[in-house]
Formats: structure tokens, sequence, C-alpha cells
């Protein structure tokens, strides 16, 4: 019996590590922690990935019970999710989303940081299926390991994403609101495209 499988933990590490991106999501998360101190977007990084830890090992452990029980599919999780994000880019596109207060931390960290920015629909349905696809007690231990290692690359790139703040000053971080207020309208529109089209395979 094997107790580790490295071709799955691989296979899961770059899976993950393109979907959730590290590095693509700094500008993002420097956009939505506009104003916070250092300490305050130390702790947003660190309560995000938490979150996204505990929906990704959520679902890879009862996803497919869950999705089957609720009658979901994944077309329906991408709209969803889309929709999510589409409301969260209107809200940094008009200003809205500046007026820092004690629930909008929590928000902030809880969606759409911790879901569906990181663990979102293409994260979810990935593991989803390493899940399904997995043979044996050393592929899901492999499983397990890149799922923390991927969160750990994703902690590790929100952390010292804060010290870029003092090179770009508040100003930079204006500007990457609003870039981040375009990107996610339109990751929010593929999600919603992608969404639309699984229906229409169904169909």
């Amino acid at each position: 019996m094997t107790l580790f499988d490295t071709t799955v933990f691989g296979a899961v590490v770059v899976t993950l590590s393109v979907i959730m991106d590290p590095l693509g999501n700094i500008p993002l998360f420097l956009g939505l922690t506009a104003g916070r101190s250092a300490k305050a977007r130390r702790r947003l990084a660190w309560q995000a990935v938490l979150v996204s830890l505990f929906v990704v090992t959520l679902f890879a452990i009862l996803g497919q019970q869950i999705l089957a029980y609720l009658g979901i599919g994944i077309p329906a999780l991408q709209g969803a999710g889309g929709l999510l994000l589409l409301v969260v880019a209107l809200e940094l596109l008009t200003d809205r989303a500046e007026d820092p207060s004690e629930v909008r931390d929590v928000n902030v960290a809880l969606v759409p940081l911790g879901t569906p920015l990181l663990a979102g629909p293409g994260a979810i349905v990935a593991t989803i299926v390493f899940v399904k696809q997995a043979h044996g007690f050393g592929a899901y231990v492999a499983i397990a390991a890149g799922i923390l290692v991927v969160h750990l690359l994703v902690y590790l790139s929100l952390r010292f994403s804060v010290g870029i703040t003092r090179i770009i000053r508040e100003a930079g971080i204006v500007l990457l609101t609003r870039i981040s207020g375009l990107l996610l309208s339109a990751i929010a529109v593929q999600l919603v495209a992608d969404s639309v089209r699984g229906f229409s395979q169904q169909g």
C-alpha cells in the first residue's frame, strides 16, 4: 500500500495553484483591503485562507454528497459564484466598498476573499474531481497535503503583499481597487457564461 502518491500530489498542487492563483490575487487583496492597517490586512489574509481551507476541505470530504442531496449541479455553483462576484465588483467600481467598518472586515475575509475568490467554483469542482478519481490511502493523503500546500502559498503571497503598499501608497491602492473591480466583473461574467454553457449542454 502506497502511503503517499507523489503524482496525485503534484497534480493537485499545480491545478489548485493555477485556479487559486496566489500571485494573481495580490492586486485583488490589496484593492479589497484598501484603507486598512498592515495589522488588519494580515488578519484578513489569515482569515480568508482559513475560510478557503475550510470550504475546500468540506467539499473534498462531502462535496459529492452535498451537491447530490441539494440537487445542485456544477453550472448552478458557477452561476452563484459569478453573481456574488459581480455584486462585489460593482461595489469596488462605485466606491461603495470604501466605508470601513467591523462588519465589512468580517465580510471581506469571508466574502469575497475566502469564497468565491479563493475557494471558488473552480477550486471546489477540481477538488471534488480529484477525490472522485482517487484510489487508495496514498492518493487521499496526497490530496490533503496538496490542498494544505496551496493554501500555505496563498497565505504567504497575501501576507507579504502588505509590504507593497509602502511602495505604491494609498493612491496606488485606489487605482488597484478600480482595476480589481474591473477584473472581478470580468471573472464574474466568465463564471456566468460557463454556467449558461453548462446548463445548455445538460439540455
